[in-house]
């Protein structure tokens, strides 16, 4: 047998830290080349990141149920540090953020944890997982050999870790967390750094391990991670990666499900067949711990959302959508993949693979263990061309960019590029619409009680520490009678130059303009004509940060707000620049310091309603109060008719709106096949970024449920309606003789290829009330948009109509002689069809 570790010179001191984990507890996880080894049993791992408070307690069972379902073993998280330790040593541990709470879920379920402590973790979530107030510790930089820095760091790790071992969770204690993961993507960052990196990394993975977790430590993208730390890849492809160490495991910690979306953004898209194929590829090349970021990527709820400029929803394209329901093909073609390499387990995990060439762009991973187990991957890179190969003498037709996997070495069982699971389509149907009062938020002025005046323009965040979105700049202007413009009525032109994020410029209490940057350029400058009059004017800025940064070198450096200069042109004087004079500042709004969103608070506001309604008013609040629809379908906010803010239901932040920032990007069709990136496959151009947001049903009552939305910029609230997320039509798009897997045959040492079939099912409640489309032949396009090809069996749709009907799932064999007869003999047909769902 292979030496589970191979010890060479300098690696004793490695071998004994690993070979402890062995014999700690009750139970133990080790690890070598080829697999990790939990309580002695070898184990390809297939995982899946669901991050516990972009969801609620509430969604917790059923999402991980569903991660079950799907074929994962893992479930991996991030801890967020801000959620946690909002001030120093002051910690919450309850609601979204009850992480023993969720863990002990995944545990309910029968899976493993894979906790990522970080405690940087990036994510897009507000100032990467940081705290704000470590940004104000004396003598503090992030992420480097810095004393404040890390004590503060291993005071938060210590204190996971210690409450993990307190809950008996690591796995060694019959716990589910069988890895833990220390800082999260610094390799680039070293790299910038140079020595000041290096000495941290080996302080953190040092630190790290003398936790004493019991499990292993991950570094992901940290190619000198120090013994006995394992490295990992993150990307959209990691087939080519290996660990810095021989006798560590090739982990994939991150296979981007997808992409963020960001507000002006389009939605990205990752197709189900390349993602299958870049996890085929990492599994059949030597991988051994596959994780999806993400499984399910939830909703960045309050003021979460990081960047700036993340949207609310952190949808990601997942297998489970925003709102926890599959994504289909996603997640089944995904379950399918994870059936297939588990069937090949035995071998993956007692051999290594010979590869063999089988043609130009073709290739065959092999394991043969001695045991007898056989396991084979048949890959095409050809992102063009399919490909007929000969293998153990027998033909198998490959498609373009596409695995094959033989868990036997002779039967296919699953190709990445043909989809045998279903494609779905949502609708989002509206349930309840609103009657709304409305409150009009003051214009802040300069001088007042509730203002500090000082001199200069102050960085925002050093001001609002973050406890909200806005800071207003305020100033007077003098303008004496003489002036020339008041004559001509050439007015002068303002301009103001501001770090970020967006800013609504007020000239004696009338909005003059709004100017917002993006997530590639957060700067913004406003600039045109204002109306001033003789004597005083007021001058109110209010800035708008739109998330703080969670990447880039030192991003706790940056900056946001109105920094200048402010410049007046235009006056007889010429040029004045105003960057110096007195400036008053007011932290937030109105309706936020007396907590207008609080159920118990809202009512001691002078509420308007009927014709005193503000009509596209910019800085207006808006109640409502509304019953909670009857039924289990996820619910949602149709904000198309607003323009940017925040919402409330129940005093619970849903998140920033912000559906008057239209999508730009490049939409269009889209192939699986080639190199994925996130510019790729992008939808919804023209559209709102955003346009639905999540509303928990845990956070609803029965009755007199209480809907606050805050406007920046003036929308009308009469558009807004609150939907039901539910399927709408269901499709298959199967072809003759593609590889399939019979599901009873899961877990034992036979396989063999069946017949193609389209299987459709319909929601529960919902059963399958019309065939839309049907065509046997060489149909062409995608669900929602099939039509028939240069050859089709008129007899289509009469299988589908009487199996199908009135039912919630059926399923049709795709063969000649269920649509009549072959209506192109010698081509490679296809089955699509698509059917509502009523």
């Amino acid at each position: 047998m292979e030496e589970m570790w191979r010890i060479s010179r300098g690696s004793l001191v490695v071998f004994v830290l690993l070979f402890s984990w062995v014999f700690h507890g009750s139970g133990s996880v080790t690890y070598d080349k080829r697999s990790f080894i939990i309580d002695g049993q070898r184990k390809i791992l297939i995982s899946g990141s669901i991050h516990y408070p972009r969801s609620t307690p509430e969604m917790w069972p059923d999402l991980i149920q569903k991660a079950k379902d799907g074929g994962l073993d893992v479930i991996q998280t991030y801890v967020f540090w801000n959620g946690h330790e909002p001030s120093p040593g002051k910690y919450y541990f309850e609601g979204r953020y009850d992480l023993v709470r969720f863990i002990k879920v995944v545990q309910a379920a029968g899976l493993y944890v894979h906790l990522r402590i970080g405690p940087y973790v990036c994510a897009e979530w507000n100032f990467g997982g940081f705290p704000v107030w470590l940004k104000y510790v004396p003598g503090i930089a992030f992420r480097t050999d810095n004393g404040p820095f890390k004590v503060a760091m291993q005071g938060f790790t210590q204190k996971i870790v210690n409450m993990m071992k307190a809950e008996k969770l690591f796995e060694p204690q019959g716990g589910p967390i069988i890895m833990s993961q220390i800082e999260n993507e610094y390799g680039p960052v070293e790299y910038e750094i140079g020595a000041p990196g290096k000495a941290y990394t080996k302080w953190a993975a040092a630190m790290a391990v003398k936790l004493d977790t019991g499990v292993p430590w991950v570094m992901c993208k940290q190619e000198d991670a120090p013994d006995p730390v394992i490295d990992a890849c993150n990307g959209y492809y990691c087939e080519n990666f290996f660990p810095n160490k021989e006798y560590k495991p090739k982990m994939f910690t991150e296979a981007w499900t997808g992409w963020y979306t960001e507000f002006g953004g389009a939605i990205p898209q990752r197709p189900a067949e390349d993602l299958a194929y870049a996890v085929a590829r990492f599994i059949q090349n030597r991988g051994s711990f596959i994780n999806y970021y993400m499984y399910h990527g939830g909703t960045n709820f309050g003021r979460t959302a990081g960047g700036p400029f993340i949207s609310t929803s952190y949808d990601y394209d997942a297998p489970l959508d925003e709102y926890g329901l599959p994504s289909e093909p996603k997640w089944g073609h995904l379950r399918d993949l994870h059936k297939a390499i588990k069937l090949c387990e035995p071998a993956l995990v007692s051999a290594d693979p010979t590869v063999t060439s089988l043609g130009t762009n073709l290739e065959a991973h092999v394991y043969k263990a001695n045991s007898g187990a056989c396991a084979a991957f048949l890959a095409n890179y050809d992102p063009k061309s399919s490909a007929r190969v000969t293998f153990g003498n027998m033909q198998y037709d490959l498609p373009p960019w596409s695995v094959s996997i033989l868990p036997d070495c002779k039967n296919a069982v699953f190709n990445t590029a043909r989809i045998s699971a279903q494609s779905s389509q949502m609708k989002m149907t509206p349930v309840s619409t609103f009657s709304w009062q409305s409150y009009n938020e003051e214009t802040a002025s300069a001088y007042t009680e509730d203002t500090t005046t000082m001199d200069g323009l102050l960085e925002q965040i050093n001001i609002t520490r973050d406890a909200t979105d806005y800071l207003w700049y305020m100033t007077e202007v003098h303008i004496k009678p003489d002036e020339q413009f008041l004559k001509t009525g050439q007015y002068p032109v303002l301009t103001v130059m501001s770090a970020g994020h967006a800013l609504h410029v007020f000239i004696n209490g009338q909005l003059s303009g709004t100017v917002f940057g993006g997530l590639s350029n957060p700067k913004v400058t406003f600039s045109d004509n204002v109306k001033l009059i003789a004597g005083a004017n007021k001058i109110s800025l209010l800035s708008v940060a739109v998330g703080l940064p969670n990447v880039g070198l030192h991003f706790e450096t940056w900056n946001a707000g109105v920094l200048g200069p402010v410049t007046l042109k235009g006056l007889n004087e010429g040029i004045v620049d105003m960057s110096s004079w007195k400036w008053s500042y007011k932290i937030g709004l109105k309706g936020e310091a007396l907590k207008i969103q609080d159920t118990t608070q809202s009512s001691s506001f002078e509420w308007v309603e009927g014709s005193l309604l503000a009509q596209k008013q910019p800085l207006t609040w808006y109640k409502s109060t509304f019953n909670a629809p009857g039924g289990n379908d996820p619910l949602a906010l149709d904000m198309s008719s607003m323009g940017k803010g925040q919402i409330w239901i129940n005093g619970e932040s849903i998140g920033r709106h912000w559906p008057a920032y239209t999508a730009h990007g490049n939409c269009g069709d889209c192939s699986y096949a080639g190199i994925f990136h996130e510019k790729k496959c992008q939808t919804g151009c023209g559209e709102p970024s955003q346009r639905w947001y999540h509303v928990p049903r845990s956070w609803l009552k029965p009755s007199g449920n209480q809907l606050i939305v805050f406007e920046e910029l003036g929308g009308n609230p009469a558009g807004i309606t609150l939907v039901k997320r539910t399927m709408d039509r269901v499709c298959a798009d199967i072809f003759e003789g593609q590889p399939s897997l019979k599901n009873s045959l899961i877990g034992s040492s036979k396989v063999h290829s069946l017949q193609s079939k389209a299987h459709l099912w319909c929601a529960s409640g919902l059963k399958i009330s019309k065939i839309q489309f049907a065509s046997y032949g060489v149909p062409q396009g995608t669900c929602g948009s099939f039509r028939e090809g240069s050859c089709h069996a008129h007899k289509s749709y009469d299988a589908l109509q009487r199996n199908c009907i009135g039912k919630q799932s059926c399923s049709v064999s795709v063969a000649p002689e269920v649509f009549g007869g072959d209506p192109c003999p010698g081509s490679m047909k296809k089955l699509s069809v698509e059917a509502l769902c009523n």
